[in-house]
């Protein structure tokens, strides 16, 4: 029996407060069950916007998507997590991840580090941010027992510590390009998330008594009767695709209304990826399928 659908939309675009609020309650309006905000220089600091979120809105869920773990200390990190959840009513969820955009640590002056020592330097952000939120001595006090943890990343390092801690393993269903300072990353093929996934899977199999609840980060989604049209401009970046694979890549939701629900369907049946997260600017199209897919639950 596949778990039932979730839905969260990652709000990239800074905004004065009435604006903030104003789009958090459209994604209510829309359906979706969580409210994200991502970790970017440039891009709204992410509990503050999260705390706003939650006040705006009375329904969804609010989350990190994803926390860079080397901007982060974690006995500060715990104490944020704590003082939002308490602020949102228990509503908050923690993604962390590596991070992934040299530029942003030479802005920001600090290491990017090896691949190597970023997933040291999550695990030991996971561990101690897990035990101090765990302690009864700890303060601030969460209001939730646990506050659910998100990690986001595909490499088997990633996937082992995901396996052994969260409650949620995010796959973004791309790759980043060694060299590339933006952190740009390529597709992967619908065969290739099959691989990780089911790297995902051996690894929990060993580590808890049933597999975490399994995200995807869609990152386009068009309601058209001409995919051709819409992804016009993608061949260009991604000449390795025909248009065809680009359509076929788990990450793009492009055709009508019906073949997109139809999607999303397989894709849960194929991976069990039951939440499914959208950016801001697929917020309008994607909330046009949302109740047709909680129907098919």
């Amino acid at each position: 029996m596949p778990r039932p659908f979730r839905f969260g939309v990652n709000m990239l675009a800074p905004a004065p407060g009435d604006a903030w609020r104003a789009k958090c309650r459209r994604a209510e309006e829309l359906g979706y069950d969580v409210i994200l905000a991502p970790d970017h220089l440039g891009m709204a600091a992410p509990f503050p916007a999260l705390i706003a979120a939650a006040d705006a809105t009375t329904r969804p869920r609010v989350g990190t998507f994803v926390l860079n773990a080397g901007f982060w200390n974690p006995t500060l990190l715990a104490r944020e997590v704590a003082t939002a959840d308490a602020l949102t009513g228990g509503r908050l969820e923690l993604g962390l991840g590596t991070g992934y955009v040299p530029a942003e640590h030479d802005t920001a002056g600090l290491p990017f580090g090896s691949p190597g020592e970023r997933v040291d330097q999550l695990r030991r952000t996971v561990e101690q941010v897990g035990r101090l939120l765990g302690s009864s001595d700890h303060q601030p006090q969460p209001v939730q027992p646990r506050v659910p943890l998100l990690i986001g990343g595909n490499g088997d390092r990633m996937l082992r510590l995901t396996a052994e801690h969260a409650d949620i393993a995010a796959f973004s269903g791309g790759r980043t390009v060694p060299g590339d300072t933006a952190g740009t990353p390529t597709p992967l093929t619908a065969e290739e998330l099959d691989e990780r996934v089911a790297t995902y899977r051996r690894y929990a199999a060993d580590a808890r008594p049933e597999p975490a609840e399994l995200n995807l980060l869609v990152q386009l989604v068009v309601i058209t009767d001409d995919p051709g049209a819409a992804l016009s401009d993608w061949p260009a970046l991604m000449p390795q695709f025909t248009e065809d694979q680009i359509v076929g890549l788990p990450i793009v939701l492009v055709g009508t209304a019906d073949e997109i629900v139809r999607k999303v369907s397989a894709q849960r049946e194929r991976y069990g990826f039951s939440y499914v997260t959208v950016m801001e600017h697929s917020m309008e199209a994607f909330g046009q399928v949302i109740a047709e897919l909680r129907a098919s639950d």
